[in-house]
């Protein structure tokens, strides 16, 4: 099996020396780009199965190069930045950003996130669009639900949404994250639109309740939680 290959964009040579030091240890190939341009050039060249991105950099920052990444690729991202404010994770997390690491960071916790992203995203050699648990499968391309043995009919907004949060099991989005990703920027209806979506999805997955549940973390958000069975 061929390496897998991490695109670094990061414009500090010594930090993308030690990243890079640490992943060819892992058997990691390791390709580099020191500003946001070269860094989107590099990427449509090589074709990487994962994106380190630092945020400050030259000629594109993280922000637009994270933006443009994702109008191609659902290949994951783990930002990598000075700064550590509640803000720019959620920036982060809102453009499609995986993970984040905040500097001074240990390389050692840099390459088991990366593995992590990568297993979540390559669990089962599924497709990007599909995700597969035990005795649940969602599969974005197909629009199927199947629950155990019994595939269910969603609406479109409902599979969008199933999706999206078992995809992003066990992180947490607010209403307004989950709009803006399921139904876009320009959605002019009420906030109050998800919980009638969760609820109804509740109820389909009651069958795995043992296994998944959506929780409702009050004041803040929803998260699609795998149990302890799952």
């Amino acid at each position: 099996m061929a390496s897998k290959k991490i695109l670094v964009i990061e414009d500090d040579y010594n930090i993308y020396d030690l990243i890079s030091i640490y992943l060819k240890k892992e058997g990691y190939d390791v390709l580099g780009a020191q500003d946001g341009e070269k860094g989107l050039s590099v990427f449509r060249e090589e074709a990487p199965d994962l994106v380190v991105l630092d945020i400050m950099l030259p000629k594109m920052d993280g922000w637009d190069l994270c933006r443009e990444i994702k109008k191609i690729s659902d290949i994951p991202i783990i930002m990598l930045t000075a700064k550590g404010e509640t803000f720019d994770k959620v920036l982060g997390l809102k453009l499609g950003a995986d993970d984040y690491m905040v500097k001074p960071f240990d390389p050692k916790e840099l390459i088991a996130r990366i593995d992590a992203v990568l297993r979540r995203y390559h669990k089962g050699g599924q497709s990007a669009k599909q995700v597969v648990l035990p005795n649940l499968t969602v599969d974005l391309e197909g629009y199927t639900v199947r629950i155990q043995n019994e595939i269910l009919e969603l609406p479109p907004k409902e599979m969008e949404l199933l999706y999206f949060l078992v995809k992003n099991q066990n992180r947490v989005f607010t209403r307004e994250q989950l709009i803006e990703n399921i139904w876009g920027y320009d959605f002019e209806g009420e906030l109050r639109t998800i919980d009638v979506h969760i609820k109804r999805l509740r109820e389909k997955l009651r069958p795995l309740e043992d296994q998944y549940k959506i929780k409702t973390l009050w004041g803040v958000g929803y998260k699609f939680e795998v149990g302890k069975h799952a």
